[in-house]
């Protein structure tokens, strides 16, 4: 999530009530995860074990909970609880504000764009021109519509991500505060839900097409003129590159990457990553003309074994 102007090191800092090290000015531009961190952006690490990983990423601002030397061209804030420390900011800077109509006023809707009764769209909405929202739609704060793009009954844009924190005697909410941006000429089904990124953006690009039923997980990239039939579920952090087919019933796990032109066949788990243009197949999912000859076998092992007995 990027703030709607910059702010200064001792600014965040005094929010959060924490010493820092740095220049009082340093510029903080955004919040983000470690996995999505660029220049300017404040993330948060709290297990010694991401240390490294957090004082060596892409981010200049890092709430930490060990005093240390601060790397060159960074600031630390110090903080025994970062977690909560940086909800604390997530709440400030992308507050949750109650709705007291249907289409908020923030919204901005383009021309020609139809919206059927029942719709709900939130704060600061944008939605392009040319576009049909069919009835009982829900488009959460801050997400963003293109031109040109259907979407169907009862389907849900930009709900929290599914990221919590574990903790001995409690489970604790990451805040959401990141957008879903749908770009033109996209369709999505009835009864889907696209939840928007924990603090970046879930993108579904140009042309692709979704059917009914569909879930698409938080920080999630969906390429251009991608097809997904019914029942796809793809968990978070995933990217999936142009011109992707998944049939039906479809699992995707996270932090996974299938690559430009792959098919996935119905009813199969992506489990890591799929190289281009090649079809899949399976649980987990491996090229379908290694699977259908595993099965082949299978399918003769009663007769081997009838002949060795």
């Amino acid at each position: 999530m990027k703030f709607e102007s910059p702010e200064f090191l001792k600014n965040i800092a005094s929010l959060i009530k924490s010493d820092f090290q740095g220049n009082p000015e340093h510029i903080v531009t955004g919040l983000n995860e470690i996995h999505m961190v660029e220049p300017g952006d404040l993330t948060f690490v709290d297990h010694e074990k991401y240390y490294e990983k957090a004082l060596n990423s892409k981010a200049t601002t890092i709430i930490i909970n060990k005093k240390m030397d601060s790397p060159e061209g960074k600031a630390l804030i110090y903080s025994e609880d970062p977690f909560a420390a940086y909800m604390t900011l997530v709440k400030k800077f992308r507050p949750f504000k109650k709705a007291d109509k249907m289409i908020s006023k923030t919204a901005t809707i383009g021309k020609e764009t139809i919206i059927q009764p029942g719709v709900f769209i939130g704060e600061n909405v944008v939605i392009g021109k040319n576009c049909l929202i069919h009835a009982n739609v829900s488009i959460y704060d801050h997400c963003k519509i293109g031109d040109d793009v259907i979407i169907h009954s009862g389907t849900v844009i930009g709900a929290d991500g599914f990221y919590f924190q574990k903790r001995k005697d409690k489970t604790l909410k990451f805040e959401s505060c990141g957008r879903v941006i749908i770009k033109n000429h996209v369709e999505i089904g009835a009864l889907c839900t696209i939840d928007k990124g924990v603090s970046g953006d879930t993108v579904i690009d140009e042309y692709t097409k979704l059917d009914n039923h569909i879930q698409i997980g938080h920080d999630t990239y969906i390429g251009k003129r991608c097809l997904f039939a019914s029942a796809v579920l793809i968990a978070g952090v995933t990217r999936i590159e142009d011109d992707v087919i998944l049939w039906g019933q479809v699992v995707v796990n996270k932090d996974i990457v299938i690559h430009k032109g792959a098919v996935v066949l119905a009813v199969s788990a992506v489990d890591k990553s799929l190289e281009a243009n090649q079809t899949y197949f399976g649980t987990p999912a491996v090229l379908a003309s290694k699977k259908w000859r595993e099965m082949a076998m299978l399918r003769k092992l009663p007769e081997m074994y009838n002949k060795l007995v």
